[in-house]
């Protein structure tokens, strides 16, 4: 297995680390994160399949760009990789030819012959796709030893619009799944928060799907303004400063909950994944330390889930970590590096949602706030 990460700013690639001179012209599979009106642009693609001409090729915009130990903005962190054995399998759908996303989540995964199936990569649209509904389609119809991992694709702090693509320019709705086979593949997984919960436990009173009317009978956006104060006036982002923490009777752990928009005529908030009737929430909120030590704890829950060396570590971590980390966000990143050693890849992006296991290779869930981590290596 050969990986290499390419850095594309400023209208030209300006970087690139090839330690396993791996040939661009040969790469089996090339994942590229970046800024919307990047990776949307007809030229730069072009550019793009120019230089990974046999490439499949999946472009999905990005709240930040991770390269290397780096988290960047207005770019595209580019990854290729080249394997001895395994095999990949990509297919993607359009969330507007189903009708609803648990439909589109369970139909992407039915594409896949699932023997030797051991990971699916799922990089899905952002805004137009309930990622709770899409994860528990998929749930539906994997066999029990797939392991499904992925992200929403971001808009920075903007929430306007996301976009993805499978060998062509990125456009909204899309979901795309790459199906990795092959014996001789390793790979693990880990997705942890470090958010405090704070406040009463309280009652989701009013819900449908993922907008939230109310809690404990009272409306939900005066209840959020009233946590605010003066953040209120810069909602629907400040919102990502104070998830809610969310008990499911079906899941075992509390799950995490941001905000994607606020509908200020219907008094409701959107959000990312979600948040059934008479679920317990709780408010949350950020220590730094404690989101920076939460992130070298998955790298750590990665290694134990299974104890190999990464060529490959994918992060997908959630802009609300970026705005509330601020300059410091590089440290989440380093800190993962500082676990898994200089010899691993890191390359990734900042999401509008993660989806990753709770438990060691269970069923996937959605997460919000979390970094998540995945693992590849091949045996050689």
């Amino acid at each position: 297995m050969k990986v290499a990460t390419v850095l594309f700013e400023n209208n030209s690639f300006v970087r690139e680390s090839n330690n396993d001179n791996l040939d661009f012209m040969d790469s089996d599979l090339v994942l590229g994160f970046g800024s919307r009106d990047l990776v949307s642009d007809d030229t730069i693609f072009n550019q793009l399949k120019n230089k990974f001409p046999s490439s499949q090729l999946i472009l999905c915009s990005s709240a930040g760009e991770i390269y290397g130990n780096e988290v960047l903005d207005d770019s595209i962190a580019l990854t290729a990789i080249k394997f001895s054995s395994t095999v990949i399998k990509t297919f993607e759908v359009d969330i507007t030819d189903f009708k609803n996303s648990f439909e589109a989540g369970s139909s992407l995964i039915e594409k896949f012959v699932q023997e030797d199936l051991k990971l699916v990569l799922v990089l899905s649209d952002g805004g137009k796709v309930n990622g709770s509904e899409l994860v528990n389609g998929m749930n539906a119809v994997k066999k029990e030893k797939v392991l499904i991992v992925g992200g929403l694709a971001g808009d920075a702090a903007k929430f306007e619009k996301t976009v993805v693509g499978l060998n062509a320019r990125p456009t909204q709705g899309k979901i795309i799944a790459i199906g990795f086979y092959g014996q001789k593949l390793l790979v693990s997984h880990g997705s942890l928060g470090g958010w405090e919960s704070f406040g009463l436990e309280r009652i989701v009173t009013k819900s449908k799907s993922n907008v939230l009317y109310e809690i404990d009978g009272k409306n939900v956006l005066d209840l959020y303004k009233s946590y605010l104060g003066k953040y209120a006036d810069e909602l629907p982002g400040s919102a990502l400063l104070f998830p809610l923490s969310i008990k499911i009777e079906e899941v075992d752990e509390p799950i995490v909950r941001t905000i994607l928009s606020i509908d200020e005529t219907n008094q409701t908030m959107t959000f990312a994944g979600d948040v059934p009737e008479g679920s317990k929430v709780r408010f949350m909120k950020a220590n730094f330390d404690r989101l920076i030590d939460a992130a070298s704890d998955a790298a750590s829950s990665c290694l134990e889930v299974n104890s190999f060396s990464p060529k490959l570590a994918l992060l997908i971590s959630c802009v609300g970590r970026k705005l509330i980390l601020g300059s410091r966000i590089d440290e989440e990143v380093e800190a993962v590096s500082d676990i898994f050693g200089g010899d691993t890849i890191l390359s990734g992006f900042y999401s509008y949602g993660e989806i990753s296991p709770l438990k060691p290779f269970g069923e996937c869930i959605l997460h919000n706030q979390t970094m998540t981590i995945t693992c590849i290596n091949e045996i050689e």
